[in-house]
């Protein structure tokens, strides 16, 4: 295996993934801002893919908004694919979400047009979609105001982030395969069910806020629209169990 690298690798899943190409006998390339290569604006990135081989995309913005999400996507996606076909790259593969095609979040926005734009640019190309992390319920509570946690009303089939990150780094060292089976969790949860997990578990008082999905994406939510198709491959760690490990 050779040189790997991976776009958003500071964050949660981009850290599992840079571990896993570590332990795959392959050699991790950090693409972050914090190393000072921005994805944004394409500096930096020519020197990052410089002798690379393949490029796992796993970089995010956080925003609710669809411009934002788009726009982030649009840039990020196209510098990355026009750094990468200069360099010889000859795999891109990028993380997206399960539902992303069919439920009308605004951050889904943005990764449909990433999804776009991977597959009608230069690159050989695999897509891997994955629902929610288990980790995405202990994000939902740091993120809502204290005294409260807001808890979702979705379905969805979790998983955990670093099983993605196993399957990421086994499709980029092997032939681009164009969009792969939908990755999810071992079985369905409740997301306001999963916030209170976790919040037992951390021995938290807060209070439990439902918040149900409204519009045009709670009916796709509700009609299972973040849950993977038939086919999918499932991971092996449930929910309960990965709250027990963490």
């Amino acid at each position: 295996m050779n040189k790997i690298a991976v776009a958003g690798g500071t964050g949660l899943v981009g850290r599992m993934v840079v571990d896993e190409v570590r332990r795959a006998g392959g050699t991790p390339v950090v693409i972050a801002r914090s190393v000072g290569v921005d994805l944004v604006t394409g500096d930096g990135l020519a020197a990052a893919l410089d002798g690379v081989d393949a490029v796992i995309d796993v970089s995010n913005v956080e925003t609710m908004g669809a411009k934002r999400s788009i726009a982030f996507f649009e840039a990020a996606t196209g510098h990355l694919l026009t750094a990468g076909a200069a360099a010889g790259v000859r795999h891109h593969v990028a993380l997206s979400i399960v539902g992303c095609d069919r439920v009308d979040l605004p951050y889904y926005l943005g990764k449909r047009r990433q999804e776009e734009l991977v597959a009608a640019g230069p690159l050989p190309w695999t897509v891997l979609r994955a629902t929610q992390f288990h980790e995405f319920a202990g994000q939902v509570i740091d993120r809502s105001p204290r005294p409260l946690a807001l808890g979702l009303r979705m379905r969805t089939q979790p998983i955990a982030a670093r099983e993605v990150a196993v399957e990421l780094v086994a499709a980029a060292v092997d032939r681009p395969a164009g969009l792969l089976p939908d990755l999810a969790g071992p079985r369905p949860e409740a997301m306001d069910a999963m916030v209170r997990r976790v919040l037992r578990a951390r021995g938290s008082r807060r209070l439990v806020v439902p918040v149900p999905m409204v519009g045009r994406a709670g009916r796709q939510t509700k009609a299972g629209g973040l849950l993977p198709g038939a086919g999918a491959t499932l991971g092996r760690e449930t929910f309960d169990a990965w709250l027990a490990r963490a």
